[in-house]
């Protein structure tokens, strides 16, 4: 995205999407979506939902990427275990990157949080060097923020927002 994009437009098509939405495997399919037809020059886009101390990898739009990260590896690990967004611009000199595309130059990791607790965060490569801006972290920052008040609506808990084990009730991810 350029500093040019309307955010705030962004924020409020995402509003409508979400609004009457409470499936939320469905609700993380339409962000990453809704995010991936935005940005431009990216070669991936997607989440990673934690699982205790590691991230497994949720919706995403791109080549096949990495399944599971260590809490604390890589930059999404990091961005993760510090409950910070990363942005960065080159990331074959992050110490500890973990190259699931080789193709991938820089990165933009927003994590997602709900009260105090991580829940997963949002990942966006680029095969540009220094391609995110502070204007496209403040906006990405602004929709994961929108993204999650979208979970917390139906006011289950969101320790693991898509369930891995909906066969089980009450596994929360049901209304």
């Amino acid at each position: 995205m350029t500093e040019s994009t309307d955010f705030d437009l962004l924020a409020r098509q995402f509003d409508a999407l979400s609004e009457s939405e409470h499936d939320r495997l469905a609700l993380s399919a339409n962000f990453v979506a809704l995010l991936n037809s935005a940005f431009e020059d990216i070669n991936w886009l997607g989440l990673y939902i934690r699982r205790g101390d590691e991230l497994v990898l949720g919706p995403f739009q791109g080549l096949p990427a990495c399944v599971h990260i260590p809490m604390g590896q890589g930059v999404c690990g990091t961005a993760a275990a510090q409950a910070e967004t990363l942005r960065v611009d080159d990331v074959h000199a992050f110490d500890g990157h973990i190259a699931c595309d080789p193709a991938s130059n820089s990165e933009l990791v927003v994590p997602l949080i709900s009260g105090e607790q991580v829940i997963g965060v949002l990942d966006i490569d680029s095969p540009q060097h220094a391609r995110f801006t502070a204007a496209d972290q403040a906006g990405a920052e602004l929709l994961c923020h929108r993204f999650v008040r979208a979970l917390e609506a139906g006011g289950r808990p969101l320790d693991e927002f898509i369930c891995p084990d909906c066969r089980t009730p009450p596994c929360g991810c049901r209304p």
